[in-house]
């Protein structure tokens, strides 16, 4: 049996029909979440409970893991009634647990439920999540590591139908103590760097991440459209230990979209281009200019690569360009995001934030700003254009 913790009580005391839960790690989200679906599937017959985060593998390492441990040492696990092929876990009642992704369209547009938990929300476009509450006729969770705001605070959290909690690894008193020191170990550490600051905020008090001193603030998930243009791509160089990667700049509306093509250590040349070769990229692509070397290789290749538009202080230029813009990012860019909430400014000895970005985090976020750099310039006028 598991210890009735703090968490389970507070998710216990919800009542409105979407719970909104906010949380460090080790909050025990999960592990308080799914033994209420699973005691209300077994009460309630025909009920009709839908799982759903960011991928397969994700599942398959957290909720569906956490599943069948708690289903399993509950005394309440019958291999017959667990489907491998299609992750659904079948009650003699006619009530089912199922678990899919947002990679799964026909599952987005698909069934009604009667249940639905959003497991990692933040990782989530708001666009599947919009798809599956609406075809949701009872009890929405959703619970996430706040690392920034995003659709749930902006669309959900705020209405009259939702509860909003916040837990934190404090909340869980099952923790053993080794977890705890390791998290509250975090706490020294905030004291000395901007990123463990931050960690400590959203990962120990399960705050909203800290963007101050984040260089790119502003920018939203989304899953690429159909009806976006594709302008160019940028390219950064990488080998031993830094990664290439290759972003596609796409216009979308009055908004520009970053999509993360590549993202690989330990490429040669010839290498790149049979990447480039596998995903059909045939635009332009602005690659680094401090290695005209590889530029004319690639060329050679049969590649439309240019050198990228740089000049004086042409980082910083770069990212004010994307914050002047309104942007959003590819749901599967998984290696950009990580860096765009990690790529802050760096601080002087008596910790104030001056104008020049840490170099590190930012093998993704240069090759946007060769993108879009190049493609927007700054003639003498002062004013955008799109060539």
């Amino acid at each position: 049996m598991f210890q009735t913790t703090t968490a389970i009580r507070k998710l216990h005391s919800l009542t409105k029909r979407k719970k909104v839960i906010q949380g460090g790690t080790s909050a025990g989200k999960t592990f308080g979440i799914l033994p209420i679906l699973i005691d209300r599937c077994i009460r309630t017959a025909n009920t009709e409970t839908s799982v759903v985060s960011e991928s397969i593998p994700h599942l398959r390492r957290g909720a569906i893991k956490d599943f069948l441990k708690i289903m399993m040492s509950t005394g309440r696990y019958r291999d017959n009634q667990w489907n491998r092929s299609t992750l659904k876990y079948s009650f003699t009642n006619g009530s089912y647990i199922e678990f899919f992704s947002v990679e799964q369209p026909d599952k987005l547009r698909g069934a009604r439920r009667n249940v639905l938990y959003v497991n990692e929300a933040n990782n989530v476009p708001f666009e599947a999540y919009n798809q599956l509450s609406i075809r949701t006729s009872g009890d929405i969770w959703i619970d996430f590591n706040p690392t920034a705001n995003f659709w749930a605070h902006k669309e959900v959290a705020n209405q009259p139908d939702a509860d909003f909690i916040t837990l934190t690894y404090l909340d869980n008193e099952a923790l053993p103590a080794t977890i705890v020191e390791d998290i509250e170990a975090a706490r020294e550490k905030a004291k000395t760097s901007e990123y463990w600051s931050n960690w400590w905020k959203v990962y120990g008090l399960g705050q909203i991440g800290s963007l101050e001193g984040v260089c790119i603030k502003e920018w939203e998930k989304i899953d690429l459209p159909a009806e976006a243009r594709l302008l160019c791509f940028g390219m950064d160089f990488g080998y031993s230990n830094d990664e290439t990667t290759l972003i596609g700049l796409y216009k979308y509306n009055d908004a520009y979209i970053f999509d993360e093509v590549l993202y690989e250590t330990k490429l040669l040349n010839i290498n790149i281009s049979e990447r480039l070769k596998a995903n059909d990229i045939t635009e332009i692509i602005y690659a680094d200019s401090a290695e005209p070397k590889s530029i004319a290789e690639l060329k050679t290749y049969g590649h439309k690569v240019m050198p990228c538009t740089k000049g004086k202080d042409s980082i910083v230029y770069g990212i004010n360009l994307i914050n002047q813009n309104k942007i959003y990012i590819t749901s599967r860019s998984k290696n950009l995001i990580k860096e765009l909430q990690s790529y802050t400014w760096m601080k002087d000895r008596e910790g104030n934030t001056i104008n020049k970005p840490i170099d590190d985090f930012n093998h993704c976020i240069d090759a946007c700003r060769y993108a879009i750099s190049s493609q927007l310039q700054t003639p003498n006028k002062g004013k955008y254009f799109i060539r």
